[in-house]
């Protein structure tokens, strides 16, 4: 086998995000030396012990301008192997004004998916953006999809997935109240993410009569926060739910797995092509979970529809309605579905297999740069 060659590897992106920090931890885990450059600071605890961090000075929508001159300077000083920016919108920005070379431009979601649609200006300078890198990752081959129709000279994006620590996220003994059978979702409360269909489904699976005939009494379990959360408990009150939904609020990501074996379905009704991946229902599936998503965006991608969980058209209340309700009613199948999402989870999605693609990808950037 050959052998990994130790890369310098400048991150840029938003530090104060879990995806970057997972991403910096394990490169340096790899024996990469990393420089994480941010103009979004966090807790230097949540980076490696030996990563250089670099905070630029200018902050908001005018930092992705000003901070270039910065990031070039920084760039000169360390001399990376290559420079990996993360978001094409604003910090693509920063690094095509950069113009380091090579640069892997890894794009996250609605960077490409809603930011070119907000204006000429914005489309031209994201298209501008994609352009300017040496090559583009997507962390689905939806996203994938989109990007080449922004770019279409761009005939190959590498997919590069945001992997599970199948250690942490596991399936775990949690209290549980005997007779119930509990419903959830993590996610930011915000309406491209559909909490409210799945509040409305939910209302309509308590009057459901065989659901009521059933030995389980229901409950949802909303874990997160967001501009939509007055709205949610509001809906929750209108709907007559209220007694039987928690809203838990924002949690830290080390939190999730013990929310997520509270559960026994997992569902992610999201509205929009702007849910990239579905992160968090590769997490619930790790978890032993039998997930419900719609068919939007990524999610598709990471359920196999009838084997790992069940894929509903989006914006459709009676058909999220009627999958929860298969779900309660038949326990052999949460069972199965959720046994074989973990296998699906560990077979492509792990975090070890999902940095190794990472790695291969920055090894043909390199590639691509001398060639060039």
């Amino acid at each position: 086998m050959k052998e990994r060659r130790a890369l310098r590897v400048a991150l840029l992106g938003p530090a104060n995000t879990v995806h970057l920090q997972r991403w910096a931890a394990a490169l340096a885990g790899r024996g990469h030396t990393v420089c994480v450059i941010s103009q979004h600071r966090c807790d230097p605890s949540l980076l490696p012990h030996a990563a250089r961090v670099v905070w630029l000075p200018y902050q908001a929508q005018i930092g992705y301008f000003a901070n270039a001159w910065i990031l070039r300077r920084e760039l000169r000083r360390w001399r990376p192997d290559l420079l990996n920016a993360h978001y094409a919108s604003g910090y693509g920005t920063t690094a095509a004004l950069a113009g380091y070379s090579p640069t892997l431009l890894s794009v996250w979601g609605s960077d490409v998916y809603d930011f070119p649609n907000e204006g000429g200006l914005k489309n031209w300078l994201l298209r501008r953006n994609l352009r300017s890198a040496t090559a583009i990752a997507s962390t689905s081959h939806a996203m994938a999809q989109q990007v080449q129709g922004l770019t279409p000279e761009q005939l190959d994006v590498t997919v590069t997935p945001f992997g599970v620590d199948l250690e942490y996220f596991a399936p775990a003994p949690a209290p549980r109240d005997a007779g119930v059978l509990t419903l959830g979702i993590v996610k930011s409360l915000a309406p491209k993410y559909g909490v409210d269909l799945l509040l409305r489904a939910f209302a309509g699976l308590l009057a459901d009569g065989e659901v009521r005939a059933s030995r389980h009494q229901c409950r949802l379990i909303v874990v997160g926060d967001g501009p939509q959360r007055d709205e949610l408990v509001g809906l929750s009150h209108q709907l007559g739910i209220a007694a039987l939904t928690e809203f838990v609020g924002a949690v830290a990501h080390a939190e999730v797995p013990r929310w997520l074996n509270r559960m026994d379905i997992y569902a992610a009704p999201s509205r929009l092509d702007s849910e990239s991946f579905g992160v968090a229902v590769i997490e619930a599936s790790a978890c032993g979970l039998p997930v419900v998503v719609s068919d939007a965006g990524g999610l598709p991608e990471v359920v196999r529809h009838g084997e790992t969980g069940l894929v509903v058209p989006r914006n459709n209340v009676p058909a999220l309605q009627n999958a929860l309700k298969r779900l309660v009613l038949e326990p052999d199948l949460r069972s199965k579905l959720g046994r074989d999402g973990r296998v699906l989870v560990a077979r492509e999605y792990e975090w070890g297999h999902c940095l190794d693609l990472m790695e291969q990808c920055y090894a043909r950037v390199m590639l691509l740069a001398e060639s060039a």
